[in-house]
């Protein structure tokens, strides 16, 4: 049902405090179980794959399949995520999940499965996923005490690996036993813990805020633009690209080497995939003592490496009990990697953009782990299995090394609104569509003060764009050049509206550090305009 949840906040009452919060409690248990319930399905499906086709590119093309819809609805997701009712999306969307594996449960039973209907079923079930995955992870936060937020995401990412332990070997078992049917119908009957959870689940009703509900366009655009104008979070994407195109070798080509370099049968396979969330769970266990050691710029290059070291391993081709002990290191280095980037995402999204913010991330991992994907098993189609392996093992080490020093940032800054921003002065009501919005700040600044006051006005730029401008500038008068205005355009006046609730308590400091060079006994002067339409020609 859900992905690894970011780490952000600090731990009160210990790790297992959240686990006291029936709710999330409740919800925990249910997506565990359900998570062990997609597991078994992705475990039957990657199998099955191998059976039907023995092209390396046509068994990559499943992972793809599963990736390449996140890739593409992360950022739509994002965006319903943040302005419809979760709980009843959640809902919605387990029901398609549940369609999708009982079709594949009947295709499977009545021996019709072919490559094309499981390509295509799986790039349905993404496609799900995709809109539960930003959802889901907003969700997490709202569960519990702020400060028990960092034990809920640490618990949710735990109770994801736990299932990745037990349902591929699960999974696995079903699959030998009693063929993929048995496999996809456990998924299915996963499905109806994880719905009743969610109908016994109330969340309290959102505060009124007396806005215009934002609209799906305008909260796609506002997505987008505080992205390209937030340079901590371009900095998280970036390096998370880097990582999962690279790491995403030995998951589209594990099938094979599970089958072809191991010579292991589906069982195999399964405790494969078992080990992985085994040395998960014993990662994220180590992991708070790793912190005390190591930054996240530490702990991610350590992961790289280990996972190179595995990926390296798996191409020579060792005994099975060897293989297994290497999936153990793969877990723990794939959860440390996980947790370090979803974490600082986490840290640098404020509130309001949380759910398109963390799409963005998902789109990102997911385009790189589909590219990935789709390259590696083009290079393992002329290369062959074990030097494609190699290769990716190679890529892996060194774009550690290269990217260690584009440092991720620390996530320490507080993005609680700050609510500093009085409200604008107004002769009449203005309808919240109208638009666009012109605003204006005039500052007195001396001479001696304008490279330091130009230098903090770069930050507040951005964080204007980030926060609802799609332009900003800053003129100065010709005939007094101490005298200086910022405008920025906002598209409508309910956009600016939301733009006052946006800006955080990080905002509102750099905010006073540009106006420590305003002169003058008043505060700068704020200017509202409006747009007016001219009349039609005649």
């Amino acid at each position: 049902m859900a992905t690894d949840a970011p780490q952000a906040g600090a731990p009160a009452g210990g790790s297992l405090a959240p686990l006291r919060q029936p709710v999330f409690a409740v919800l925990w248990g249910a997506t565990v179980l359900g998570n062990v319930g997609s597991f078994m399905r992705d475990v039957a499906s990657a199998w099955m794959a191998t059976e039907l086709s023995s092209s390396p590119a046509a068994v990559a093309m499943v992972q793809a399949a599963a990736t390449l819809p996140v890739f593409v609805l992360a950022m739509p997701a994002g965006v319903l995520s943040d302005i419809l009712d979760r709980r009843r999306l959640l809902i919605v969307l387990q029901l398609v999940l549940a369609c999708i594996s009982a079709s594949l449960l009947l295709l499977a039973h009545s021996q019709q499965l072919s490559i094309t209907s499981l390509v295509l079923l799986t790039a349905a079930g993404g496609s799900a996923a995709a809109l539960i995955a930003p959802t889901w992870q907003s969700v997490v936060p709202d569960l519990v005490p702020r400060a028990q937020l960092r034990s809920a995401v640490a618990l949710s990412s735990l109770g994801i690996n736990i299932a990745r332990a037990v349902g591929p070997a699960a999974g696995g078992a079903l699959l030998a036993a009693f063929g993929a049917a048995a496999a996809y119908g456990a998924d299915l009957l996963s499905y109806a813990v994880v719905l009743a959870a969610l109908l016994w689940w109330r969340p309290p009703a959102p505060a009124e805020d007396g806005l215009l509900p934002e609209r799906f366009a305008g909260a796609f655009r506002a997505g987008l633009r505080y992205a390209r104008a937030s340079p901590t979070l371009r900095t998280v994407l970036l390096r998370a690209v880097v990582f999962f195109a690279c790491a995403s070798a030995v998951w589209a080509l594990l099938p094979l080497v599970a089958r072809q370099l191991l010579h292991g049968s589906a069982g195999f396979y399964g405790l494969l995939l078992g080990a992985v969330g085994a040395g998960a769970i014993g990662g994220a266990l180590l992991l708070p003592g790793l912190r005390r050691h190591l930054d996240a710029d530490g702990l991610m290059l350590g992961a790289a490496l280990l996972a190179a070291v595995v990926m390296a391993g798996l191409a020579l081709a060792p005994p099975q009990p060897a293989a297994l002990g290497l999936m153990l290191l793969l877990g723990a280095a794939w959860i440390t990697a996980l947790t370090t980037l979803n974490g600082v995402a986490q840290a640098v999204l404020p509130a309001w953009v949380r759910g398109r913010g963390l799409a963005i991330y998902l789109m990102a991992f997911n385009g790189a782990m589909t590219a990935g994907s789709l390259a590696w098993g083009g290079v393992a189609q002329t290369l062959g299995v074990g030097p494609a392996l190699l290769a990716g093992a190679v890529a892996l080490a060194c774009s550690a090394l290269a990217f260690h020093r584009l440092r991720l940032p620390s996530g320490e800054a507080d993005l609680q609104p700050s609510n500093h921003w009085p409200e604008p002065l107004l002769s009449q009501p203005v309808d919240g569509d109208r638009g666009p919005v012109m605003v204006q700040i005039d500052y007195q600044v001396a001479d001696a003060d304008r490279p330091q006051f130009l230098l903090a006005m770069r930050q507040v730029a951005a964080q204007r764009r980030r926060d609802g401008a799609y332009a900003w500038g800053l003129t100065e008068h010709s005939a007094e050049p101490q005298r200086l205005m910022e405008w920025f355009l906002v598209a409508s006046w309910a956009e600016h509206l939301r733009q006052h609730r946006r800006v955080s308590r990080a905002d509102a400091d750099q905010q006073a550090l540009a106006q420590r060079w305003h002169q003058g006994d008043q505060p700068p002067r704020v200017q509202h305009y409006l747009s007016v339409p001219l009349p039609p020609a005649l």
